[in-house]
């Protein structure tokens, strides 16, 4: 066999291997309804004076895993 056989090969076996690891995976991903997912709550309106600062959830864990 020459160089080119083998290396034809190797592509051909490893996009196939590529493929099947792919479809296995949306095999075994869940199902997601659009019913059934969850709405997004309603963004507040932005402040009038400005100062669009708001203590959320997202804000109080960067304090608490930039605390010592």
């Amino acid at each position: 066999m020459n160089e080119k056989q083998k290396s034809s090969r190797r592509s051909f076996f490893a996009g196939a291997a590529g493929v099947t690891a792919a479809a296995a995976a949306v095999a075994v991903l869940p199902k997601v309804d659009a019913v059934s997912a969850a709405p997004q709550p309603a963004a507040r309106p932005a402040p009038e004076k400005g100062g669009g600062y708001q203590l959320s959830e997202h804000v109080k864990h960067y304090y608490r895993t930039t605390s010592a």
